[in-house]
C-alpha cells in the first residue's frame, strides 16, 4: 500500500517532468532558422507580383490567372525565408500560396491545403515544399492526386505513392541534410518518368534566404544563382506539363 507521503511524491515527480516537457517543447519551437534581409525585401509588392498576407500565410500573386503552387516550407524554418524563391517564381507566371505552419512543422497540418483550395479557382494546381514541408505536401498529395498537375520536392523526396502524377525533384550536390539512402529507396513513389534535377554547388538551406543549416554542405554557389536556377526548372516543368 503506497501511504498519502509517497502519492504526493509520485504527483510531484509527474509534476516536475511535465513542466520540463513543456519547457522542452516550447524552447524546442522557437529555435528556428530566421528569414534574412533578402527574404524580407522579397515581401515587398511589385509592378508584376502583388504580396499580400493572408489568413493560411503569404500569397505572391503574379501575372498568372491559370497556374498556382502551393507551397509547404521546411521544419523550423521562418516561412517568409522562401519569398525570394516564390516572388519569382510569382512574376514568371505561378502564383504561388506560402502555407504558415504551427510552430513551423509541417507535419502538425499535413492538410493545410485543403483551406488554399477552397479560397481560390484556377485551372492548374501543383503543390510541393521544401525538406520536411516536401515530405509533408507528398502526404498530402498521395491522398489527393486528382487536385494537383504535379508535386515539386525541392531538397525532399515522396514516401507516399503519386500514381501518375508529375513529379519533379530538385536538390543541390552538396546537400548534406537530406538522406540520399532514404531518396532513391523511395524513387518508386513516384512514376518512373518523374523529372531529377541536381543542382551542382548547390545545397540544401539556399532554397530559402535563412543561412546556413546545421549539417549541410557548403555551396560553391550563391543562393541568387541557386533560386534562378530553381525558378527556370520549376517554370519549365509547369509549361511543359500544359503541352
Amino acid at each position: 500500500m503506497y501511504s498519502m507521503t509517497d502519492k504526493k511524491k509520485v504527483l510531484l515527480v509527474i509534476c516536475f517532468l511535465s513542466a520540463l516537457l513543456l519547457l522542452g517543447t516550447a524552447f524546442y519551437t522557437q529555435v528556428f532558422y530566421r528569414a534574412d534581409r533578402t527574404a524580407i525585401d522579397a515581401l515587398a509588392s511589385d509592378e508584376l507580383v502583388n504580396v499580400s498576407q493572408t489568413d493560411y500565410g503569404w500569397l505572391f500573386d503574379g501575372p498568372s490567372e491559370e497556374n498556382a503552387f502551393i507551397f509547404y516550407p521546411g521544419g523550423k524554418v521562418e516561412e517568409e525565408a522562401y519569398a525570394p524563391l516564390l516572388h519569382s517564381l510569382a512574376s514568371q507566371g505561378l502564383d504561388v500560396m506560402l502555407v504558415s505552419m504551427p510552430a513551423r512543422l509541417a507535419i502538425l497540418d499535413t492538410d493545410a491545403a485543403d483551406d488554399v483550395l477552397s479560397q481560390y479557382d484556377y485551372d492548374h494546381w501543383y503543390i510541393g515544399g521544401h525538406s520536411l514541408g516536401g515530405a509533408c505536401a507528398d502526404i498530402y498529395a498521395s491522398g489527393n492526386t486528382e487536385k494537383f498537375d504535379g508535386i515539386i520536392l525541392l531538397g525532399a523526396y515522396a514516401t507516399k505513392p503519386l500514381g501518375d502524377m508529375r513529379a519533379l525533384y530538385i536538390y543541390g550536390s552538396e546537400d548534406h541534410v537530406m538522406d540520399k539512402e532514404d531518396y532513391l529507396e523511395n524513387r518508386t513513389s513516384v512514376g518512373a518518368d518523374a523529372e531529377e534535377f541536381v543542382i551542382e554547388g548547390g545545397n540544401h538551406a539556399q532554397f530559402g534566404s535563412y543561412g546556413a543549416q546545421k549539417g549541410d554542405g557548403e555551396a560553391s554557389i550563391t543562393g541568387e544563382e541557386q533560386v534562378a536556377i530553381t525558378v527556370d526548372l520549376i517554370v519549365s516543368f509547369v509549361q511543359a506539363g500544359q503541352h
